[in-house]
């Protein structure tokens, strides 16, 4: 079936995290290497990034944590520097071609707000904070379908993480398309989800031909 849509996931997927994940490291008075070391680790266990944090500072509450940051001026943030190069010009093509092209990831209000003000060349920008609801619970991917107009099967979802995007999308009956880069995309593995989908690419660059080679453009 002919693609109509093509939805990204943010974080590793357009935007690099090494500067955001940097800072939470130096908010919590620990060496970046020790940080991104035990990061991996939780990954590669299976557990959830967010119980990196516990290991530092037990009881660690992320929401209270982040409202302390920018109450004292040190907001999470990022910006056209912390973009892939080649995320700008793979939405741009893609839209060029007659896609509808969206963003959506489990990021916060104020992330939607950066991303918004970034000017990206997309149709919709969603987010958890934004729609209530967190991949990979199937109703996040509910709500990207409707976005997109057009039927689950002519959605392509592209995400580096197969646990959060590539296999809850696939359950939700979109195409699906890995990037691998990131600690997810090197680290996890899920061989089923894997050969399921669409296309596999090492660089968004990849990605508008191989949409046009599927089209049949």
């Amino acid at each position: 079936m002919r693609l109509e849509a093509v939805f990204f996931d943010v974080g590793e997927t357009l935007v690099d995290e090494t500067r955001e994940y940097g800072t939470w490291a130096d908010w919590l008075g620990v060496p970046r290497h020790t940080f991104s070391a035990v990061f991996g680790a939780v990954i590669a266990r299976g557990g959830d990034y967010r119980d990196t944090f516990q290991h530092f500072r037990p009881g660690f509450d992320l929401h209270a944590e982040r409202e302390r940051r920018a109450q004292e001026g040190q907001a999470e943030t990022f910006g056209e520097e912390n973009l892939y190069p080649d995320a700008r010009p793979c939405l741009a093509e893609l839209r060029e071609m007659g896609l509808r092209v969206g963003l959506a990831g489990n990021q916060t209000a104020r992330a939607e707000t950066i991303l918004r003000a970034l000017d990206l060349p997309v149709d919709v920008i969603g987010t958890s904070d934004g729609w209530g609801v967190e991949k990979p619970d199937t109703s996040f991917f509910d709500r990207l379908v409707t976005e997109a107009g057009c039927p689950a099967e002519s959605v392509l979802y592209v995400g580096d993480r197969l646990d959060n995007d590539i296999r809850p999308a696939q359950k939700s009956g979109l195409r699906t398309a890995l990037v691998r880069r990131g600690p997810w995309g090197h680290i996890l593995r899920d061989e089923t989800a894997a050969r399921a989908c669409l296309f596999h690419v090492d660089s968004l660059a990849e990605l508008p031909a191989l949409v046009r080679k599927h089209n049949g453009d």
